[in-house]
Parts: C-alpha cells; sequence; structure tokens
C-alpha cells in the first residue's frame, strides 16, 4: 500500500478531534495471478501459523485478494464474487497493518484509513505469529440499520468470503489462516462500529517460512 496515497481530512467521531483519513487507490486485481486452476487451489489450500516476518505484499496481491473476497464480478449488477444471503452484502473487509486500519471500497477498489492504532494485537489472543503478517484482513458483518438482520447470515456470508480468502492465497502462493480469536470489544470501539455491526474473522495473510 505505497502508491497513489491521498489524503482527505474528515471530522471522525473519535473523540471528537480532526484526523487525517488517507485513502489509497489500489491498482486493477490481477487475474493472472489466480490462474491456478479451482481443483489446484482446493489442492493446495492450507491453514498456516507460521509467516516470514517482514516480507510485505505487493498492492496488486492486496487488490487482488480483496477483489476475491468481495470484488464486484457483474458491473451492471452490482453482484459479489462471493454469495451473500438475501444480497444482504454485509462482510465489509478492513485491512490492518501496523499503520492502522483501512476500510475497502469494491465499487471505487480503493482502501480509506479509518483508524491510525495497529489493531493486530487484539486479535492476537496469545497467538503470536499475527504479528509476523504484513497484513490482517478483518471481516465485519455490517447489519445495522437494516430492516432484517440474522447473525446466521452473517457467519455464514463471512464464511464465504473466508473460504474465496483461502483460495485466492492458495493460488498467488501466499499463507493464511481464519481466526475468530480476537478482543471483539477493543476492535468494535477502535473502529466505532454500530450496535448490530459484529468482527466475525480474521485472516493474518504473508509469506510462509
Amino acid at each position: 500500500m505505497k502508491k497513489m496515497i491521498t489524503f482527505v481530512f474528515a471530522l471522525m467521531m473519535m473523540g471528537g478531534s480532526a484526523v487525517a483519513q488517507e485513502t489509497i487507490q489500489l491498482p486493477q486485481p490481477d487475474m493472472k495471478l489466480l490462474k491456478m486452476s479451482t481443483a489446484e487451489a482446493m489442492q493446495q489450500r492450507r491453514t498456516s501459523r507460521e509467516y516470514l516476518k517482514g516480507k510485505e505484499l505487493s498492492d496488486k496481491q492486496l487488490s487482488t485478494i480483496l477483489w476475491a473476497a468481495v470484488g464486484i464480478n457483474d458491473a451492471k449488477s452490482g453482484k459479489l464474487v462471493t454469495p451473500t444471503a438475501m444480497n444482504m452484502q454485509d462482510i465489509k473487509v478492513y485491512v490492518c497493518n501496523e499503520k492502522g486500519v483501512w476500510l475497502y471500497n469494491a465499487k471505487a477498489n480503493n482502501l480509506t484509513q479509518v483508524c491510525t492504532e495497529d489493531l493486530r494485537p487484539s486479535m492476537c489472543a496469545r497467538q503470536m505469529f499475527v504479528m509476523d503478517t504484513p497484513i490482517t484482513l478483518l471481516l465485519v458483518s455490517e447489519q445495522s440499520g437494516r430492516q432484517r438482520t440474522s447473525e446466521r447470515f452473517g457467519a455464514m456470508d463471512a464464511g464465504y468470503v473466508s473460504q474465496d480468502i483461502y483460495l485466492a492465497c492458495a493460488a498467488m502462493g501466499l499463507k493464511t489462516v481464519a481466526r475468530a480469536m480476537m478482543d471483539q470489544e477493543a476492535v468494535k470501539k477502535a473502529l466505532n462500529l454500530k450496535e448490530g455491526d459484529d468482527p466475525m474473522l480474521n485472516h493474518p495473510i504473508g509469506y510462509g517460512k
């Protein structure tokens, strides 16, 4: 996340102070990075808890993983790559690293910083290997303000997204693990999540040792 950075100043409801929001325009997802067949990706899919510390992902790799997770595969209808119950499209993906947290916007293919705190310690839950990965993707089911809500649907949708993250990582030679362990209250507070918005899973992603 190094290129094409612009700064937009906004008033955020975090202690009532003005915070600089960083908007990062991502490169277009590279389908060539996902050229491995579905069968091969399923064969290569693994859960990993050992990572090579200090090796970063490229912007193009990140963009491609995010597209596989909650990207749009039909611009006309706005349908997503992953299925979603009742077309709720409730799963939002946050990119967490040592510099803060960014929310992925699939339509604009960009990231907007929502927090300057490194939230990975709140997601470790004694599994310190999380800190060895360059990024962790946080999956949040955002159902606040909806007429119909369902924790079950949120869990289902997070599962769909999680599996696509696994397969994309396998195709790209990266490692990941789906984790439900985290300090949910600390995460909710840091991200200023509303009632009904629930952190479901987190995916540390990096290179294996």
